[in-house]
């Protein structure tokens, strides 16, 4: 089952322009989405977006294996991003990934040290630095970033983001717009996708533009063929 595959790179998408209006505040919310395989579903994630503080945002995440798959894998994900705007662009703070329960443990600190430009990344024992530059986001804070840009009616956007120690950029073209049956009802959704180096691996996600471009399903397809689905369930403004 490749659930952690999927879990660790779904929604892997980060801003590299996302200004943002001096007038407007992120759209806080409380999102649910069950993820499938092969037609079953294999677990359940929750993301919310609030204010920490007078000028602070966090960003969760928590995903825990449901169905048939939890009788065999308890995987247990925690995803969290301090954040704040500064100059009228996404500033990251501090990232945090743990997982536990599976059939391998993962815990991951990154600290955005930008008064030295530094970023500071802790996978398990291991210690990275990286130069820290205006644009680089951690790889959970795409979500409110891809929010942003879609309101530009870009055909391609571009993304590069800090993974684990490593720099990384993607590349998403805008498809065509389809409309997403959900439990919250049809959708019409803007659809972009993202091809792999390997022209294999491809991220695939709907935002719905009602929903002030929530990402309300995402199609994960790895090097190997296999495809996971997420799709949203809830959702609930704060």
């Amino acid at each position: 089952m490749h659930i952690c595959k999927f879990i660790y790179c779904v929604f892997l998408v980060l801003a590299a322009n996302s200004a943002v209006a001096e007038d407007e505040e992120p759209p806080f919310f409380n999102a649910t989405y069950k993820l499938f395989s092969s037609g079953l579903e294999i677990a359940q994630m929750e993301r919310t977006l609030h204010k920490q503080g007078e000028d602070g945002y966090i960003y969760s995440s928590i995903t825990d294996t449901s169905g048939l798959v939890a009788m065999f894998h308890k995987d247990h994900i925690v995803e969290e991003s301090h954040w704040k705007i500064v100059d009228n662009h996404i500033r990251p703070l501090h990232y945090t990934y743990i997982r536990n329960g599976g059939e391998k443990n993962r815990r991951i600190n990154i600290d955005f040290d930008w008064d030295n430009k530094i970023i500071n990344n802790v996978v398990n024992e291991r210690h990275r630095q990286m130069p820290l530059q205006t644009g680089i986001l951690d790889k959970l804070l795409y979500q409110y970033a891809l929010m942003r840009d879609l309101k530009s009616n870009q055909a391609e956007i571009t993304y590069e983001l800090t993974d684990g120690g490593k720099r990384k950029k993607y590349n998403f073209t805008k498809m065509e717009e389809e409309i997403i049956q959900t439990p919250l009802g049809p959708l019409p959704t803007v659809k972009l996708q993202k091809i792999g180096q390997d022209d294999k691996s491809k991220l695939i996600f709907w935002a719905a533009p009602s929903l002030k471009y929530l990402p309300v399903k995402v199609e994960s397809t790895d090097e190997d063929g296999h495809t996971t689905t997420a799709l949203i369930q809830t959702l609930m403004w704060l």
